[in-house]
């Protein structure tokens, strides 16, 4: 079968849960520069949430460029992935509103380790949809050579568990390592994009 209603069914959803996290920014409470310093620690968050998102939404894109069918398995494994993204406007929320009147502070220790539990399992999601991809296509498909030994893939669930351990050690190195990982992703892999095809010019 085919992949454009998978592919367009998870663009929806990313849209939507980013759409979602915005909502739940909360109104600076006055108008005043110091009012606005006081929502910025959920701001940043609601940030690196949004880079992550975007991460997903562009790798996802670039596979699926190089898909030519899918099977049950690959169906169920992006529902997989979509449901770890699903909760990342929820640990979101919980991780940036720490600073709020009558809450913690900023960033506590268990949700900057729920929140890393919830990106570990999304990597995790994200590789086990790959794999099935991949599965699906053949050894000797565009795709399986472009992916190669995915070291990234490989690296950044290592990382992530690193940083949920960090959590309740220091909470800004745990959160460091997050960032980190989100800047390796930042670029597509090169080794897709020069697999897909240029789209021939429109007359």
């Amino acid at each position: 079968m085919s992949s454009s209603r998978l592919e367009a069914f998870s663009d929806g959803v990313i849209a939507i849960l980013i759409t979602i996290m915005v909502l739940e920014l909360a109104q600076p409470a006055g108008t005043s520069w110091r009012a606005l310093r006081d929502v910025l620690p959920r701001f940043l968050i609601y940030l690196l949430s949004f880079v992550f998102l975007g991460i997903y939404w562009n790798n996802h894109h670039h596979m699926l460029a190089l898909t030519d069918r899918i099977n049950g398995k690959v169906l169920w494994a992006n529902l997989h992935l979509l449901f770890w993204l699903s909760l990342v406007p929820f640990m979101t929320q919980w991780l940036g509103e720490g600073g709020t009147p009558g809450r913690t502070k900023h960033f506590a220790e268990v949700p900057a380790a729920a929140y890393g539990i919830v990106l570990l399992l999304a990597a995790i999601a994200y590789y086990i949809l790959k794999t099935a991809i991949v599965n699906e296509q053949g050894p000797n498909s565009k795709l399986a050579e472009a992916v190669g030994s995915d070291v990234k893939g490989k690296i950044s669930p290592v990382i992530y568990a690193v940083g949920i351990v960090f959590a309740f050690i220091d909470r800004w190195i745990s959160l460091g390592l997050y960032v980190f990982v989100a800047l390796i992703w930042l670029v597509p892999d090169r080794r897709i994009e020069s697999k897909i095809a240029p789209r021939p010019p429109q007359s």
